[in-house]
């Protein structure tokens, strides 16, 4: 069966780090992109960093040089590595897999998503 299941949330305080991890079935993870999303209370759900099998990244703007994005091959799993949180990195995190992704301006998700992961950043 194909799917996608995250872990690591959790609490910290502001400026501290987490790091997400997203297992995900064998065809999933090495034909398609991976991404992680996050919804926070009363707002859309975004995108926060995506990577595909080839190692092209994608990141939303308000992360860059704060969170990175990696794959483990021999695990099939994806990595969200997220330094100096911020109270507004707070939300549920999504990983997302099976997305096709050229490296342009634009991301679609694929139709595979985990159950959510809590992270909560407040002293």
């Amino acid at each position: 069966q194909e799917q996608v299941a995250e872990s690591g949330g959790g609490w910290v305080q502001p400026g501290g780090s987490l790091r997400l991890s997203c297992v995900a079935s064998g065809s999933i993870f090495s034909s398609t992109a991976m991404g992680w999303y996050r919804q926070a209370p009363g707002k859309q759900r975004e995108l926060v960093a995506a990577i595909t099998p080839g190692g092209t990244t994608k990141f939303l703007d308000s992360v860059k040089g704060r969170f990175t994005v990696s794959r483990d091959v021999a695990k099939n799993t994806v990595y969200l590595e997220m330094n100096s949180l911020k109270t507004e990195d707070t939300a549920i995190y999504y990983c997302n897999g099976g997305a096709h992704y050229n490296g342009g301006p634009y991301y679609t998700p694929g139709r595979f998503w985990g159950q959510g992961t809590q992270v909560t950043v407040s002293s």
